[in-house]
């Protein structure tokens, strides 16, 4: 992408796409004809296994409000003690919640990017593939990485998290 084409796409892939620009990334953003807001469905749409899908899972840390992402597997769930017992207790974090720290909507999270910078984890078991696709910014859009990728995009750590 030249820049030019940035502005026909939603303000949130925008922000999603001039990072992976600025950072030398192979791939930008894709658009998809139908949403991809559940793994499944971004799965279904790309032709690939569920667990390629990196999902992005916020939280509300009960300390101090900042947002907790956690970027998992599309067939892991994540296990809510073993996160906590990384970033300390945290909570269910509502649409207003979500939207107002990432700048994303739910179902469209992209795992970087975000309005104000959230405490970050990846989960280990991503690193099963070579090839995965995250949220990028809108229930429409995605985009191709690899699990180093992700990993220093975020500047996040690996952990266990399901």
């Amino acid at each position: 992408m030249c820049g030019s084409e940035l502005h026909s796409l939603p303000e949130g892939v925008q922000r999603v796409a001039r990072l992976l620009q600025d950072a030398g990334h192979a791939h930008a953003p894709q658009m998809l004809d139908d949403a991809a807001r559940t793994a499944q469905q971004a799965a279904d749409a790309l032709g690939i296994a569920v667990g390629q899908i990196a999902k992005s899972i916020v939280f509300r840390r009960k300390s101090d409000d900042v947002a907790v992402l956690v970027v998992t597997s599309g067939d892991k769930r994540v296990d809510e003690k073993k996160v906590d017992a990384l970033v300390g207790k945290t909570g269910r974090a509502d649409a207003e919640f979500v939207k107002a720290k990432t700048g994303f909507s739910i179902g469209g999270v992209s795992p970087f990017a975000h309005a104000t910078p959230p405490v970050a984890l990846i989960d280990r078991e991503l690193f099963r593939f070579d090839e995965i696709w995250a949220a990028a910014g809108h229930p429409h859009a995605v985009v191709k990485l690899s699990p180093h990728d992700l990993e220093r995009l975020t500047g996040a750590p690996v952990a266990d998290v399901v």
